[in-house]
């Protein structure tokens, strides 16, 4: 019985998750039709919602966005969009900070999460994954003396929140992994593991030798 049991959640729980996930991305989006006038709202129109309509409505507005912002016209308006937006005290500074953090996430110029390695964490004898966001700046850069790398390392099974970390990029290896893979081990706590790729023999990983400030505590 117990053996059975356990099949079945193996097969029901994924299905579910998957479910509830898409359920929440679809109601979500749906939230878009909020736009449209009543009189052309589905449940007036045919007496019902119809879910997923707002998702493409969604996708649509999306996509028309970005046909529209890349001439000349586009990107004039937005341009003068934002500079309204900065003009706002409060509205700039939030604005600002999401604007930089989507740019540096879905820029195909950019480089965050375009690499996973493995690092040394939370000390010296214990290894984790995480992901290369860039490099270090600001007045960050003028105290740190040596090629230091920005990583963001995941929590599981949550990767939405995590640890920024600030290494040098001698103790920091790069994985032959694709992100997707790197996450999916992460989220499922190690147990959908990455196909082993041997490669030719080299000398052991081996921890850094200075320990960092949260190894001596």
């Amino acid at each position: 019985m117990r053996k059975y049991f356990i099949t079945g959640l193996l097969i029901l729980v994924p299905l579910a998750i998957t479910a509830w996930v898409l359920n929440l991305v679809i109601s979500t989006m749906d939230q878009s039709l909020l736009i449209v006038p009543e009189r052309w709202q589905p449940h007036t129109l045919v007496g019902f919602d119809i879910p997923g309509l707002g998702t493409i409505l969604t996708i649509a507005i999306v996509f028309l966005t970005g046909v529209l912002t890349n001439n000349l016209v586009g990107n004039y308006v937005v341009r003068l969009w934002e500079r309204l937006l900065h003009r706002i005290p409060v509205v700039s500074s939030l604005y600002g900070s999401v604007k930089q953090v989507s740019d540096t996430l879905f820029s195909s110029s950019g480089n965050a999460f375009r690499k996973a390695v493995l690092l040394p964490y939370p000390h010296a004898n214990s290894w984790t994954i995480g992901f290369l966001t860039g490099t270090p700046g600001g007045d960050v850069r003028n105290h740190l003396v040596g090629d230091f790398v920005s990583i963001y390392v995941p929590t599981t099974p949550n990767p939405t929140s995590g640890f920024f970390l600030m290494m040098e990029r001698s103790q920091v290896i790069e994985l032959d992994m694709t992100v997707d893979a790197a996450l999916k081990y992460i989220v499922s706590m190690g147990v959908v593991a990455p196909e082993y790729l041997p490669t030719t023999p080299s000398a052991p990983a081996s921890a850094p030798t200075e320990l960092t400030n949260l190894d001596r505590k």
